[in-house]
């Protein structure tokens, strides 16, 4: 019989205090300069950021969801265009496409990986008349197979947009960071990633000047110098606030990844000795590296949602990435497309569960131990 505790799903509080004396004064020290949008904190964030990724250029931008938008108008995606994507995936994905009058194209998914795949890429292309571009999505932390992919686009002859915003630090099977061999990598510091802000917050990464030097005019209007705009771009510009922030914790970036890493490990360990319908992840080994921004569980047999019933009754927090795929949603009714049996079934059986590297190994032994004994 096991102790009955209490882990929530995520706490920021924790991570907060191990800060609070570097974060404050630095707060402070903003405030006193006044300058709090874009300006010499972003700078800096931009170039660390660029070195992190191991790309030439980043750019701020207000949140992951515009670093997107900014993407695809950079490419100059239009009304009536077609980008290729997953419906499983955050709203935001596909809410980018369609805010420029463009078509998502639902790709199917891998059913252990979570991601897209080049030969569920290649059929969804199949149909498409307008094609412009893939956005691939690095889903809870683990890349797509970025070489497919990457072969399938220069086939095609289409840029590649890798929505990263679960995956900061995320290496494919080459050993390349998340958000550095395609066309443009969108990054979101939301206040649950890995690396989150204290509020919203984006980076868009490149390696083309022209694509970079273009994103930096269209998120402050389209304007080149103040009140001089050759193009209609959008207000997106990062808060010094928030750059100061990020600035601190991505210092402790890698020792959070191996916080994470050491809890999936118990969680794999546990699972892997018993017999049941559970399926814990699987992942490539390094150089690839998965840094567990979601640690997903399928549940099979129509038992997930009462494993979630249970789990809170004993204290235990977790959530369900995503329980409507995006074709499914009401607003993208009038998209038609091929059917996409693994999005639906991961809709139906995924559920997420305390990850975070504050956690003690025995808050993981916890969930996992009650997790097996229900399903037993």
């Amino acid at each position: 019989m096991q102790t009955k505790t209490t882990v929530p799903l995520l706490d920021l509080k924790l991570q907060y205090e191990s800060l609070r004396n570097e974060v404050e004064p630095m707060l402070q020290e903003i405030c006193d300069s006044q300058y709090f949008a874009l300006g010499p904190k972003v700078v800096e964030l931009e170039k660390e950021i660029a070195n992190y990724v191991g790309v030439t250029r980043a750019i701020g931008c207000a949140s992951g969801s515009d670093a997107l938008l900014l993407a695809l108008m950079s490419l100059d995606v239009k009304a009536g265009d077609e980008v290729i994507c997953p419906s499983y995936t955050f709203f935001a994905t596909g809410g980018a496409i369609r805010r420029l009058g463009a078509v998502p194209v639902w790709a199917d998914i891998d059913p252990v990986t979570y991601n897209i795949t080049p030969e569920s890429v290649k059929v969804a292309a199949q149909n498409c008349s307008r094609l412009k571009a893939i956005m691939p999505v690095h889903l809870y932390g683990q890349t797509v197979d970025m070489c497919g992919v990457l072969d399938l686009a220069s086939e095609l002859q289409i840029p590649v947009v890798e929505d990263a915003a679960q995956a900061i630090g995320s290496k494919d099977t080459t050993g390349a960071m998340a958000g550095s061999r395609g066309n443009i990598g969108c990054f979101s510091f939301y206040p649950t990633k890995n690396l989150g802000g204290f509020g919203d917050g984006g980076m868009v990464t490149t390696n083309d000047d022209a694509l970079a030097d273009r994103i930096t005019k269209l998120r402050v209007h389209g304007g080149e110098r103040r009140y001089y705009h050759n193009e209609v771009g959008i207000n997106s510009r990062l808060d010094a606030l928030q750059a100061g922030v990020l600035l601190i914790k991505l210092q402790y970036l890698e020792a959070w990844h191996a916080g994470r890493e050491r809890n999936a490990a118990i969680y794999n360990e546990i699972f892997s000795a018993s017999e049941n319908c559970l399926v814990f992840p699987r992942f490539l080994q390094a150089p690839a590296r998965h840094i567990w921004n979601q640690y997903i569980i399928r549940v099979q047999g129509d038992r997930r949602d009462a494993l979630r019933d249970h789990l809170s009754e004993n204290g235990i927090g977790t959530d369900i990435y995503y329980p409507v795929p995006l074709h499914e949603q009401e607003c993208f009714a009038d998209i038609s497309g091929k059917p996409l049996p693994h999005t639906e079934q991961a809709a139906l059986e995924t559920v997420a569960l305390p990850i975070f590297p504050e956690l003690e190994s025995q808050q993981v032994e916890y969930v996992a131990n009650t997790i097996v004994d229900f399903l037993t």
